[in-house]
């Protein structure tokens, strides 16, 4: 018993300090944060039921990574009906991109302020209105009076510069 201690402790320590980059990972495939939330709540949970195959020596990010997309396509499955979710086959292109960049991103609120400061005012706001309202894509598109698929090209585009930036702050960091 002795030794499942300290490994069930790092495994705790491990997952805790992992959540943001998590959630980060599964928002990302799912774009909503309730769905989010509940998926990274799954996964936790999932997580702490293959307490046993947690090797302490191994990096815990990827092997979370995997986890979490098991648990993203089982919610894309489970839930095929709902239009505005993006379909497994996406997801499943995506995911290995958005794990390399998250293990790789600060988890630095200051470095991401930074960066949504060096957008134009309108980037900021679309950027706030989405992601931190929560506003809908449609509602958006008409309140901008813009296409649907316009809003969603200009929102990726203002995610990849975001992406670019925090790279860039990362591998200044590295450097200093």
């Amino acid at each position: 018993m002795g030794e499942t201690q300290p490994a069930a402790e790092a495994f705790v320590g491990q997952l805790t300090n992992s959540q943001t980059q998590l959630y980060g990972y599964v928002y990302s495939l799912l774009g909503d944060h309730s769905r989010a939330a509940d998926v990274l709540q799954e996964t936790n949970l999932v997580l702490w039921r293959k307490l046993e195959e947690f090797q302490p020596d191994r990096p815990f990010l990827p092997w979370a990574f995997a986890i979490a997309r098991f648990q993203v396509l089982a919610h894309l499955r489970d839930h095929r009906r709902d239009r505005l979710l993006l379909d497994s086959e996406l997801a499943e292109a995506m995911s290995p991109h958005v794990e390399q960049h998250l293990a790789s991103l600060p988890d630095d609120a200051a470095a991401v302020q930074l960066c949504l400061q060096k957008l134009s005012a309108d980037h900021r706001q679309l950027i706030e209105k989405r992601y931190f309202r929560s506003m809908p894509v449609r509602r958006l598109a008409e309140e901008l009076d813009r296409s649907v698929s316009s809003v969603k090209v200009a929102l990726l585009r203002i995610r990849r510069q975001l992406g670019e930036c925090l790279q860039r702050r990362a591998v200044e960091g590295q450097h200093d």
